[in-house]
């Protein structure tokens, strides 16, 4: 099975290769560390502890733990890999200098070991869904400790590996630590092959989210600074699609709200001038984060078009739609805006995080709405029912504080892997 399987991804290298030079073609973004796929000019890393994120949101997701892991090993190097450039971009702006990135590699064997020629982690920590055969055995026959953190798995996702279940199998024997979100996420892993004694339940680190002290205090001067007195929503993590649908339910709400205003923030960078380009296609008075201007009476959508500022935009809001959802994209972090107290709106489309919208929906934390109807229609009615929006907010942010505590079960579960191998 894993010669089939390594033929597949020597099959797969040259369209991969195709496209990623494509991506770099049209984003420049793409161009940087171009080589790193392929495991080229990866930094040479000795005894580091190495976190993989995927993107943006698995970046967040993991900043809690990197900065203690920072605390407890400040003489150990860490290591973030990531796949997309938008969750590289996101580790340079929390951590700066004080981790090093590199993009992980394509899983091509060649391609693995050229990583780790140039990497030898002490421990190997994967945020939540990856699993790559070809990597975890990198890690396997090389006796690295590797632990799979907040992971989860749905039930799709178990039906298409039950499909080459030995690969699975062998992948998951490797001595991996499953450190589950839930009994359920732990009870998939174990009908995959995966280790009863190496599987434990210690909750999602996301509910660790980490907020500044003075978060609210600067949404509140951001919102005075520059759109004051008026009723905002902000739409959050926007893709393709999905702003025509929330400009087309701005438009119909500011019927009888004429001075609401909606704060725009698409989900990824190399869309923020697109986004301005439908903004002055549809001739709706905007201006820009990055245009550094009070928002006149007549502007009716603040673009955010900048990276990290979603928790500040969201501190300046009244009610948030979070994206990713309208859309079949899986839906996009739902504790960002309860950290502030929003009221939260979402889509159906939330795979991505299914369990953790069936929780703020079933405990009033969350209206999810099925179409761009439901959405004008529950904005209005938050907008005329201030208490029913306040009780909303505070039950996620209720929600998201009972839920704490997932960092401390996996730090005490990774702790000891790392001081032994330290020792």
């Amino acid at each position: 099975m894993r010669f089939l399987y390594n033929l597949l991804t020597y099959l797969l290298l040259l369209p991969y290769a195709v496209y990623w030079l494509f991506r770099a073609s049209i984003n420049k973004s793409y161009r940087r560390k171009l080589g790193q796929r392929f495991g080229f000019n990866v930094p040479r890393l000795d005894r580091c502890i190495w976190i993989h994120a995927v993107s943006v949101g698995e970046v967040v997701a993991a900043a809690p733990l990197i900065r203690a892991l920072s605390r407890r090993y400040p003489q150990l190097t860490l290591l973030v890999t990531t796949v997309t450039p938008t969750g590289a971009a996101r580790v340079e702006a929390l951590f700066g200098d004080g981790v090093t990135h590199s993009y992980i590699p394509f899983e091509a064997p060649f391609s693995v070991n050229n990583f780790f020629s140039s990497v030898n982690p002490l421990i190997s920590l994967i945020m939540e869904t990856e699993i790559w055969p070809n990597l975890y055995h990198g890690c396997g026959v090389r006796d690295i400790p590797l632990v799979l953190v907040s992971a989860r798995i749905s039930p799709k996702s178990v039906i298409g590996y039950r499909k080459l279940l030995p690969l699975f199998r062998e992948t998951l024997s490797h001595g991996i630590v499953i450190a589950a979100q839930s009994s359920a996420d732990a009870d998939r892993f174990l009908s995959l092959g995966a280790s009863p004694k190496r599987t434990q339940i210690i909750g999602n680190i996301k509910f660790d989210l980490e907020i500044r002290d003075d978060l609210v205090a600067r949404g509140i001067a951001l919102r005075r600074d520059l759109f004051p007195n008026r009723p905002v929503w902000i739409a959050a993590s926007t893709h393709d699609g999905e702003e025509k649908i929330v400009l087309d339910t701005h438009d119909e709400l500011m019927s009888d709200f004429p001075d609401l205003l909606l704060i725009l923030v698409p989900r990824h960078p190399e869309r923020f001038q697109i986004v301005r380009e439908l903004l002055e296609k549809r001739e709706t008075k905007f201006t820009a984060r990055t245009d550094e201007r009070a928002c006149e009476p007549d502007i009716r959508v603040f673009l955010g078009d900048t990276m990290g500022e979603v928790m500040l935009f969201c501190a300046a809001s009244d009610i948030a739609f979070v994206g990713g959802s309208l859309v079949p994209i899986g839906g996009h972090n739902l504790l960002e805006p309860a950290a502030v107290s929003l009221p939260i709106i979402t889509g159906p489309h939330v795979f991505n995080a299914q369990d953790i919208a069936d929780r703020f929906v079933a405990e009033q934390a969350c209206r999810m709405v099925a179409d761009p109807h439901e959405l004008e229609s529950t904005i209005r009615e938050l907008l005329q029912n201030p208490v029913v929006a306040q009780t909303l907010g505070k039950n996620g942010r209720q929600i998201l504080e009972k839920n704490r505590g997932a960092l401390t079960r996996l730090m005490g579960l990774i702790e000891p892997l790392v001081d032994m191998a330290v020792d």
